[in-house]
Parts: C-alpha cells; structure tokens; sequence
C-alpha cells in the first residue's frame, strides 16, 4: 500500500481513500451490524468504524506525517499539524442500519483536496481545492451545477441551534419555497454534493463550525470548486463561528433562499 500511493496527489489520495471506505461500506450492508451507542440517539456501526480504519489506512500510507480528525477516532496525530485530513467514513448511518442505501464517505484535507463517494452508485465527487470533477467507473467528468430539478434538500435533524428564529422544517412551508421549490430529505451529506452535480439546486441545513465538520467540510470543497454559491445562514462566509449552510447551485437560487431564510429568523 506505501509503494502504491507514496507518489499520489492529495486528490487521488482523497479518492482513493474514499473510495476504500466506500467498499467496506457497500460490502458490509445488510448485515446485522453491531451498534456503538454516542448518546443524544447517535450511533455508529461495526461499518463506520471499519470504514475509517480502511480510510486512515490509505492515508497513513500516503502521508504518514499528516494528522487525521475522524469520526469514530477522534484526533490522530499532532492537533497543530499543518496538514490535516477530515475523515467522516459513513454519513447516514441511520439510514444505513435500516437499509437504506443513501449514504456518503467524506474525506477531505482541510483547505485542499476533497473527495465524496456514494458506495451504491460508485460515483465519487472530486477536487484538488481548484477543479471539480465526478469520477464513475473510471472516467471522469466536469461538475455543472444547475437548479434546473429545483429540488432542495433540507437537513431537519438536530442541534437546531438557529432556533426558534430559524427552524428548516418552518422553510418548506414558506409560500414562495413551495411555488418555486420542492424539498427533499436525504439525512445525509451526500445531497450537498449533489449540488455540485446539479441533482439539486441547494441544500440547507442548520449548525455551528461547519467548515471544520468531518461531515460537511468535503461537500463544501466539492461545491466550492465547483462555482457553487456557498455561504453560511446569513449570507456571509461559513467560519468556526458562522451558522448553518446555504449552498445552491446558482445565485439567484442562493439569493432567493436567503430571502426566505431571512423572514424567518
């Protein structure tokens, strides 16, 4: 594994770390699968702890001297390293233990190269921190945003820190969201990357520091490079500080969300 990767750029190193963990996942589906309960109703399954061990396997291979902040394990190397990788090995792990198949495995080193994978379709969603690509069996094609499906995902799952000023479920019933709109509930990171893809014209979701969040900071790469509109709730730049996500696919979609958003908070 060291020979096979010493050599890679960080993109492929994102891929293919995505993508190893992206098999563990798909093999292991359907199983009866051991729960480690994080309290707050979260969990993890034997399948994301094994992912992320596949995943930091590929890293470490690659780049043994860069730290990693990982879901299930925490902080992994020097926390003031200059390079660090965000590894969230199954986003939806709900919808995992219940069979559905609508996950995602991020890995993303921070300020660069990021990587998406869905494990059932095989597509992976791609940047080296300036382009932005889809790699699907082997080839790999330009990521063109577009609203053009006008289908919203919304994040309804807790914290809802923004609340009782914003609450997403409040959006979908706002007039102008549902002549304009239809909204879609994923409960998984995957539906940020498919803005990128232009299977949606923006995702919303609720939160505090997430640029720096294993579980969104590889779908903001992805979009980011690829021109979306990407801003926290109030419209500024998303930071440690800044709350919830909007990202759309253009910016009169962005412009109107944010129009919405503001009549509710």
């Amino acid at each position: 594994m060291i020979n096979s990767y010493a050599s890679t750029d960080d993109a492929e190193v994102a891929i293919a770390a995505a993508q190893a963990g992206a098999a563990v996942v798909r093999n292991m589906y359907g199983q009866q699968l051991s729960r480690i309960d994080k309290g707050a109703g979260d969990f993890a399954t034997a399948a994301d702890v094994e992912a992320e061990r596949t995943i930091l396997g590929v890293i470490r291979a690659a780049r043994p001297h860069d730290a990693v902040l990982g879901e299930e394990g925490g902080q992994q190397g020097a926390v003031a390293a200059v390079r660090q990788w965000l590894v969230d090995p199954l986003c939806g792990t709900l919808n995992y233990a219940v069979g559905n198949m609508l996950v995602a495995v991020n890995v993303a080193l921070r300020g660069g190269a990021a990587a998406v994978a869905d494990p059932f379709s095989g597509e992976v969603f791609c940047t080296d921190g300036e382009a932005a690509w889809m790699r699907h069996r082997g080839v790999d094609a330009e990521l063109a945003p577009t609203p053009a499906t006008r289908l919203v995902d919304v994040n309804l799952d807790p914290p809802f820190p923004s609340a009782p000023g914003f609450r997403a479920v409040d959006l979908l019933a706002h007039p102008r969201f549902v002549e304009r709109f239809r909204p879609r509930v994923v409960s998984t990171t995957l539906a940020l990357a498919w803005v990128a893809a232009g299977k949606r014209a923006a995702y919303v979701t609720d939160g505090v520091g997430l640029s720096g969040s294993v579980h969104f900071a590889a779908g903001i790469a992805v979009c980011r490079a690829a021109g979306c509109v990407v801003t926290g709730m109030d419209g500024g730049p998303i930071g440690q500080e800044g709350r919830g996500l909007v990202v759309a696919a253009d910016a009169e979609t962005h412009e109107l969300l944010m129009s919405m958003i503001g009549s509710r908070r």
